[in-house]
């Protein structure tokens, strides 16, 4: 088996016609077994923009192939292996049913141990109905909104994949996403999304592929207590009232469970503060993006992603996160009184404003005391100011990027965020020191991409859930110092996303039965 690296392809060209054009190209005799390992588009040269892919093939004449040409070698197909451990015997229990709850759980399943998934939301299905109803009517449930059900946050969002890690486990989550009904596009895009309307499906399948292999999953049991003993986990409490015993406790509970950390840090839990981020979602028109990135070529490729970063002239760290080509702005708020946002797309892209957060690093000098939990009562700050100025109905403050520099609050760009918006000055939500930032960063994001800066161009606010505020420590086992518990995804603050959350919840599951492991063999 062979890799070829760097193949160059016509964008004007069908990729259903790729396996031949390799063939030809490369001089391949008896071609059988291509597949497709990566594709990216090169757009560094607007006068030049094409295909680079990357494939795995079987053929006869490999050997000469590889000694002929500098982008042909060997391929070897990396295996995931789970830790071959003694059975669980008492269920853990896993807390959250996003990426790192899910692909925890299954992998525990698959491996033969037993699993009961405890999530405070709804299944899918119902957590659908309860979002649409937020963003049309104004009505919130507290247990079932885009933060909290089955899914995790990442199922109302684009369901982007992207990941700096290089963990043989990233395979593993892509295959199995895939099997699960996510697009075959996962498994070689450089830029893989699989987007809400994919996600809802992917989601329900892995539930009942759960429930098939003898787990259980509880919708609205929500982690409220833990039982310890000797240092050690012995229970956990679910809803306020039912006990139910365990020796593991993964906690994948996501970074929205503030009730979470408050409960966490009365059993002296150990919890440190970490750097996070604020900021505003802005839109722009798509077609204006595509052009501005590919061109006279933009007709040709699908809708076009950024990202971009500058510094402040005062230090912090400004940077788009989540972008959603072709999405919209949503209403994500997990708790009454509070404006939060955030974007999502789903997998065709074709909606007509792309959206980013343009976000600030925010450190714990910026909200001061020595509680470990400032950082989320900062985020609960602005949220609040966020309804509040927003006129107190769950509709957010928008202004153009025109306004921002002393224009008017006047566009052709429709914000989509629902329920409605109330025109105004994102300072009016926002820490002065973080719109400051973000006024600074926008002349500097339109040299890298002409246009950003556009009076057109809307800001949403406020964006406050990029990531965890707070990460909760663990040893080299995973467990925090009261063993039993495995802290572990994006709440836990060891997650950027949905593949480093899934990969992390793999992680997790190792970690449970090589404790159970290590326990038997003191016995």
């Amino acid at each position: 088996m062979i890799k070829i690296s760097n193949i160059r392809y016509d964008i004007r060209k069908a990729e259903s016609d790729l396996e031949e054009y390799v063939k030809n190209e490369y001089g391949i005799l008896g071609l059988k077994d291509f597949e497709l390992l990566k594709k990216s588009v090169d757009a560094r040269k607007k006068s030049d923009i094409h295909y680079v892919y990357s494939a795995r093939l079987c053929c006869k004449n490999e050997k000469e192939l590889i000694k002929r040409n500098k982008n042909i070698s060997e391929y070897e197909k990396r295996e995931y292996v789970f830790p071959d451990m003694p059975k669980l015997e008492k269920p853990a229990v896993v807390a959250g049913f996003g990426p790192a709850g899910m692909m925890c759980a299954l992998t525990l399943l698959k491996n033969g141990h037993k699993v009961i998934v405890l999530e405070r939301g709804k299944c899918v299905e119902e957590r659908q109905k309860d979002v649409l109803d937020f963003s049309r009517n104004g009505i919130i449930d507290e247990n079932s909104n885009v933060q909290f059900g089955e899914g995790g946050a990442g199922t109302f969002s684009d369901g982007k994949l992207n990941t700096g890690i290089n963990d043989i486990r990233t395979d593993n989550v892509f295959s199995e996403f895939y099997l699960h009904g996510a697009p075959k596009e996962i498994l070689y895009s450089s830029k893989p999304h699989i987007g809400t309307d994919k996600l809802v499906d992917m989601v329900r399948n892995i539930r009942n592929d759960i429930i098939s292999l003898g787990g259980e999953v509880r919708f609205l049991s929500a982690l409220t207590d833990i039982e310890v003993k000797d240092n050690a986990l012995s229970a956990v409490i679910i809803n306020g009232s039912e006990r139910l015993e365990t020796d593991a406790l993964v906690l994948a509970t996501g970074h929205s469970a503030r009730d979470t950390y408050r409960m966490l840090k009365t059993h002296k839990i150990n919890m440190e503060w970490k750097t996070f981020s604020v900021g505003a979602r802005i839109e722009h028109k798509q077609i204006r993006i595509n052009k501005a990135m590919y061109g006279d070529f933009y007709g040709y490729l699908e809708n076009a992603s950024y990202k971009l970063n500058t510094k402040s002239s005062g230090g912090r760290g400004v940077y788009t996160f989540c972008m959603c080509p072709g999405g919209e702005v949503i209403a994500s708020a997990s708790s009454a009184g509070s404006v939060v946002t955030n974007g999502m797309s789903n997998f065709s892209r074709n909606g007509e404003n792309a959206n980013a957060a343009v976000l600030v690093n925010v450190y714990p000098d910026d909200f001061g005391g020595d509680d470990v939990l400032a950082g989320m009562y900062f985020q609960e700050e602005i949220e609040k100011k966020g309804f509040i100025m927003g006129g107190g109905d769950y509709s957010a403050v928008c202004e153009t990027v025109g306004h921002l520099y002393g224009g008017k609050n006047e566009t052709d760009t429709v914000p989509t965020y629902k329920p409605g918006i109330k025109w105004g000055s994102i300072s009016d939500v926002l820490p002065s020191f973080v719109s400051d930032a973000i006024k600074e960063a926008l002349p500097v994001f339109d040299k890298k991409l002409s246009g950003f800066a556009d009076k057109n161009a809307v800001l949403t606010v406020p964006e406050t859930r990029s990531s965890s505020p707070v990460r909760i420590i663990r040893d080299e086992s995973l467990q925090a110092n009261i063993s039993g518990i495995f802290p572990c995804g994006e709440g836990a603050g060891y997650a950027g996303g949905i593949t480093s959350a899934a990969v992390d919840g793999i992680r997790a599951a190792e970690a449970v039965v090589k404790e159970n492991g290590r326990k038997m063999c003191l016995l």
